[in-house]
């Protein structure tokens, strides 16, 4: 079929999906079905090439970080920002950027891609660059055991053909084996790294050192800033991101992105626009309602929920939990039990809720941390929620597609923005 019919068909599709209220990676399935090259040929025309970021925690908001930092150097960038990192979400991002012709005006594709999905994708579009983040054990009942996910990741930094970015810290990430490529690094500060253990260092007593060159560099940061060492100068910036995890996801962003320019980078405007970069959809994003903040915080393993109680402190906010165990959030929730949730003993948390809602009110029962509902519809639960206590912040820590569905009726009540 012709490039013109498939863009065509694909983009009624979107438009179709988007007046249902949803469905944003169902276009790109119908467009795979119907052109299994799609997106490989519409991409392979940006004078820049592929970057695929990858990795268990962080690939969103990382992505988001890289896309703004280039735009920042001038570059126009395509990505999935929707946070669908199948390939069905490529293709149907695509089909939003493209004209009728199939024509993509860009200069490089950033794209953020599931560890499964991302090794069928490197088959057939070798990514010029590739940053890869961290193995954590997340999705288990998907993946398998972690030394599975490692092998995928390796599969991705294998297929690369210019330069593979690593997380010195974690020692599944920084031991891949490089042929072709080149590699270079984004790490820690000595004292930070007990901040942001690796999964080796929250199943083990003592933590290694690594004393690989880092190109980036976290040295330090606060609630509002952050030191870097970028090759051998140290740069303090404000942050508006959200959590400290992504403030390590931000050292690897600028590694990444002095990767990708080599000796054009203009390092003075990158840090100027780390600093204006804000938390991508549902990772710390705060949504006004009634003038009141709502906070949405996404946790899907035991590092990503630990990292999160850290980076926000609930006194003076009330607390949801919502927990789904569907597809995109893995089934295995066992992971839970390997959290502690004695931060939020004091305080306690207002509603829990989703399909999972009894097995969460369960575990924080064995932390002795009160509750006062449990509401497994996530409908019902944030009409409760949000009159309970109408006049105070709020924050709720939800899985992925807890977090699709809590904002979509927040965008009921409230100015929401709209992706894909």
């Amino acid at each position: 079929m012709p490039k013109t019919y498939v863009t065509i068909l694909g983009k009624a599709v979107r438009a179709a999906a988007r007046l249902r209220g949803g469905g944003s990676a169902l276009p790109g399935l119908v467009v795979e079905k119907i052109d299994p090259a799609f997106i490989k040929d519409t991409l392979a025309t940006l004078p820049h090439g592929v970057v695929v970021i990858s990795g268990t925690n962080g690939k969103t908001t990382t992505t988001k970080m890289v896309v703004e930092l280039l735009e920042s150097q001038g570059l126009k960038v395509f990505t999935n920002r929707t946070g669908s990192n199948f390939t069905r979400g490529v293709a149907a991002a695509l089909l939003g950027e493209i004209d009728i012709h199939g024509v993509l005006t860009a200069d490089i594709a950033v794209l953020e891609l599931d560890e499964a999905h991302a090794v069928h994708f490197v088959k057939t579009i070798p990514p010029r660059f590739s940053l890869i983040l961290n193995v954590m054990r997340d999705q288990l009942d998907r993946f398998g055991e972690i030394d599975t996910t490692t092998r995928l990741l390796q599969v991705i930094a294998s297929a690369t053909t210019d330069t593979v970015v690593l997380n010195r810290e974690d020692p599944r990430i920084s031991q891949l084996k490089m042929t072709d490529q080149s590699s270079q690094f984004f790490g820690l500060a000595p004292d930070l790294l007990a901040t942001f253990p690796s999964d080796d260092d929250l199943h083990a007593s003592s933590k290694r050192l690594n004393t690989t060159v880092a190109d980036v560099t976290l040295q330090a940061f606060d609630g509002t800033s952050a030191t870097f060492r970028i090759g051998s100068k140290d740069i303090t910036t404000r942050l508006k991101l959200n959590g400290i995890y992504n403030v390590f996801n931000a050292a690897a962003a600028l590694s990444l992105v002095r990767a990708i320019l080599g000796d054009a980078v203009d390092n003075t405007k990158l840090v100027t626009a780390l600093s204006q970069v804000t938390p991508a959809f549902g990772r710390g994003e705060t949504i006004l309602v009634k003038g009141h903040p709502v906070e949405l915080v996404l946790v899907k393993n035991p590092s990503g929920f630990r990292l999160g109680l850290e980076s926000f402190p609930p006194m003076g906010y009330e607390t949801m939990i919502a927990i789904n165990d569907n597809y995109a959030d893995g089934r295995d929730m066992s992971w839970l039990w390997d959290v502690s949730f004695e931060s939020l003993k004091e305080h306690g948390v207002s509603t829990v809720a989703g399909i999972r809602a009894y097995d969460m009110a369960l575990r924080l029962q064995y932390d002795e941390v009160p509750f006062s509902d449990v509401i497994p519809s996530l409908k019902k639960a944030l009409e409760h929620f949000l009159s309970a206590v109408p006049d105070s912040p709020k924050r709720i820590y939800c899985t992925y597609t807890a977090m699709l569905t809590l904002r979509r009726e927040l965008g009921k009540v409230a100015h929401v923005e709209v992706l894909g």
